[in-house]
């Protein structure tokens, strides 16, 4: 079955031009031009996935964004942005979005980031697929007591103090329940499930946006951030650590 594709687009012809697009990619488009549009139509019909524009008069991406996710909607949204700062891409990160592609874009581009996402959530059944144990990065030492994986039974994670429910998607610290978006609790499921390996960037872009950005993407950094200032507490030890130059370990030191 053809996957929806919701676009919310105030510029006419950068509308038009990429329905065509999607169209021609085998999806089916519905195209609104604001964000009021955008929300009755993600109620009236919920789309597999949101390509929302950032800036839209009235009620803008950002909003409808914190809308769905206030609602529980867990569709995967990916935003359009002109906006090229850190801090503004930060922003719609918060507001609960997958991914971003900045203007102007690359048509190829938009479809490698649906397909990520559209991957990660298994089309449009809103839950993202386990993500399985993969091999420590080249020359990453691996603990003999961390085994490559944490251990799984009956879909809950145990690994460094923390417990993740696959199927309900819940995390905890200790008896902490830990808020996490989509992107956190998925990034957060394949350190856990490595716990004591070093990942690389290129092999956890793969498994979590589906796709390798490249040395100057500040998405994995970002996200590292967000789950660093949930899990913390003081006078705990932190339990996400940076390998310079390799990538990053979940290990309670």
């Amino acid at each position: 079955m053809p996957q929806n594709v919701l676009l919310a687009e105030d510029d006419r012809a950068i509308r038009h031009a990429l329905e065509r697009a999607l169209t021609l990619e085998g999806y089916e488009v519905t195209a609104v031009a604001d964000g009021v549009e955008a929300l009755a139509q993600a109620h009236r019909n919920r789309p597999d996935v949101l390509v929302l524009d950032v800036m839209m008069p009235g009620i803008d991406g950002l909003q409808v964004c914190r809308v769905l996710r206030a609602e529980g909607d867990r569709t995967p949204i990916l935003m359009l942005t002109a906006l090229v700062e850190t801090a503004d891409r930060i922003a719609g990160l918060d507001a609960g979005a997958d991914d971003y592609v900045v203007k102007p874009f690359d048509v190829e581009e938009v479809f490698a980031r649906l397909r990520a996402l559209l991957r990660r959530t298994g089309g449009a059944d809103g839950f993202a697929a386990p993500a399985p144990a993969v091999a420590a990065a080249p020359g990453a030492a691996v603990p003999s007591s961390a085994a490559g994986a944490a251990p799984d039974t009956g879909g809950l994670l145990t690994a460094a103090g923390l417990r993740m429910d696959v199927q309900a998607r819940r995390a905890w610290r200790g008896a902490r329940e830990l808020e996490l978006t989509r992107t956190e609790f998925d990034l957060l499921e394949l350190l856990v499930r490595n716990a004591g390996i070093v990942l690389d960037h290129a092999t956890i872009y793969d498994r979590i946006w589906g796709y390798d950005f490249g040395p100057g993407s500040k998405n994995l950094a970002v996200y590292v951030g967000y789950l660093r200032r949930k899990l913390d507490e003081p006078g705990a030890p932190a339990l996400i650590h940076t390998v310079r130059g390799v990538g990053y370990a979940l290990r309670e030191d």
